[in-house]
């Protein structure tokens, strides 16, 4: 029977408020409206930023509220307007968007959509403001565009990446976010050469995914910076040669990495927020070449200073958002490296739950123990 039109009627796992456990609900999803597509979700895997605003300690807390934004799923029906995707197309929803229209969009540049950038505060669909999702009536708040922690979900068609359907999406699924962010940082943005080095300060999912870039890449020494020595072990899978930790050191740690490096790295990349972290990161690089990258959100108060002599000495920095990448055009290609045997995927898949067991994520998240927990909808 077709759902085409109709109403859908699933399971969704809700946020009623901040900091509580995810509560398994009956939902309705309406249909998807103008530019709209409805996915049925088949993987979906949890993410810090879902972890963040779950927690809601730095920002308007806006709940009740479906989470999720790194997932893979197929098409169930389309929108008026929607040209590009049909029924049946294998999909990956994104937390940011490419409309095709806008001055970013035109660019080779950008990534960075007018019109579906980034809105962490948005509860309901760009086309109306409304929510798609309700329970008896009372409208559920939408999450990025995106919330994938339900069976079915809304997207705008901007924010949906059609991809090789002979990819496993229970591996795919963890490129909509994170792993693109930190592989794109290195392959789009800090671009070593062969045989260069590269420094990555934090080792977490984004980190070690830009460790992956610097690895395809054919970077020759690799080192991995983090205040955690449990993290070492793992990284080496991610082509991590070297460690650092900054608590071992009373010198500054970019005067640690340029003594280990004859004047520093050739790139840097920074995957941690902090604001020491990112400047560390910058005055690290080799003087006349170097190029550092920041990936990591700083807190709203934080300031950026270092001398204008490290610039002027032809170090560069650069920043990035979700590693350059242009959802829709471009997202499809990182598939495709993985299934090229180029990009390994599996080593970052640490833990897999079934969605009525949805908050294990959460808990292994919080303890630092995955990088990723794949949620498998169906179980």
């Amino acid at each position: 029977m077709s759902t085409t039109g109709q109403v859908i009627r699933c399971k969704a796992a809700v946020a009623w408020e901040a900091g509580k456990p995810l509560v398994m609900e009956e939902v309705e999803v309406a249909p998807p409206q103008k530019h709209e597509v409805r996915i049925k979700i088949l993987f979906t895997s949890l993410c810090h930023t879902d972890v963040y605003f779950w927690e809601a300690k730095g920002q308007t807390p806006l709940f009740p509220r479906i989470f999720g934004h790194e997932a893979g799923g197929i098409v169930e029906s389309v929108g008026e307007g929607v040209t590009d995707l049909q029924p049946g197309d294998h999909v990956l929803p994104i937390f940011t968007g490419e409309c095709g229209d806008c001055r970013h969009c035109h660019s080779e540049e950008s990534n960075m959509c007018d019109l579906l950038r980034i809105n962490t505060e948005r509860g309901g669909m760009i086309h109306d403001g409304e929510s798609r999702f309700s329970i008896n009536g009372k409208p559920i708040h939408h999450f990025l565009g995106t919330s994938t922690f339900s069976e079915y979900t809304v997207v705008h068609s901007g924010q949906v990446a059609k991809i090789n359907p002979e990819a496993p999406l229970d591996k795919v699924c963890i490129v909509s976010c994170g792993l693109s962010t930190g592989l794109g940082a290195t392959l789009n943005v800090a671009k070593p050469k062969k045989g260069q080095s590269v420094a990555i300060f934090g080792l977490g999912a984004v980190g070690l995914a830009a460790a992956e870039g610097a690895r395809m890449a054919g970077a020759g020494r690799i080192i991995g910076v983090d205040l955690n020595p449990k993290r070492f072990e793992e990284a080496k899978k991610f082509g991590v040669t070297e460690f650092v930790n900054p608590r071992e050191h009373e010198k500054p740690v970019q005067q640690v990495i340029a003594e280990m490096t004859d004047g520093g790295v050739d790139r840097s990349v920074e995957c941690t927020g902090s604001i020491q972290a990112m400047i560390q990161a910058f005055e690290c690089v080799h003087d006349g070449w170097g190029v550092a990258v920041l990936v990591g959100v700083p807190s709203k108060d934080d300031a950026f200073k270092t001398h204008p002599m490290n610039l002027l000495n032809e170090r560069t920095l650069k920043g990035t958002f979700f590693g350059n990448y242009k959802p829709k055009t471009d997202i499809p290609g990182v598939v495709e490296k993985y299934m090229n045997k180029e990009l390994e995927l599996e080593k970052f898949i640490t833990h897999t739950v079934p969605f009525s067991e949805i908050n294990k994520a959460f808990d292994y998240m919080l303890k630092g123990e995955s990088i990723r927990c794949i949620i498998t909808m169906g179980a």
